[in-house]
């Protein structure tokens, strides 16, 4: 297991900082993004149940490592074009068609579930927050959080390659 995770230190190390530090510019910051990836590298590689998809596992574990550093920062001035961390040209194509499936899946939302759920999931804001910052009532604010959820999720489970399961949870992805 050390060997491995000392095998993905060698081959990517130095890949991953360049694209962490791509999408956050700045270096102390990257720095200890990259860190955390790694302590979870480490703590979860007994999860990888494909070897053969380990470099995408690990620009997953990246992204979302990223994705929860912005979300801490709580920055509420960041679009949803600059919130998508595209994946690099060597990993999984069919992955990668997830990813713009979703995100033209919510450029397809109506106006006011796609400022919903930007708000709500991009730039956390709670449903109070949203709720004033359109001037709705508190439950019409949840409401549209909600249906703007079912609507996203319904539209997601016609991208190519999503597997859900019988209750319609998202689930994986096929590999083709």
């Amino acid at each position: 297991m050390e060997r491995k995770v000392y095998d993905i230190w060698i081959d990517l190390n130095e890949e991953l900082y360049k694209f962490i530090l791509g999408k956050i510019k700045d270096e102390q910051t990257s720095k200890d993004i990259h860190q955390d990836v790694f302590l979870k590298i480490q703590t979860k590689i007994h999860q990888l149940k494909h070897t053969s998809k380990l470099t995408s596992w690990v620009y997953q574990i990246t992204r979302n490592t990223i994705i929860d550093y912005l979300r801490k920062a709580k920055n509420k001035n960041v679009s949803i074009d600059e919130l998508d961390i595209p994946l690099t040209e060597e990993e999984n194509f069919n992955y990668s068609n997830l990813t713009n499936c979703i995100n033209q899946k919510i450029k397809e939302l109506s106006a006011d579930h796609k400022e919903a759920i930007i708000l709500t999931s991009f730039k956390n804001f709670s449903q109070k927050e949203l709720s004033e910052h359109l001037k709705l009532s508190y439950s019409g604010a949840k409401s549209r959080v909600q249906k703007a959820r079912e609507v996203l999720k319904e539209n997601i489970l016609d991208c190519p390659n999503v597997e859900s399961d019988s209750t319609g949870k998202l689930i994986d992805f096929e590999n083709n």
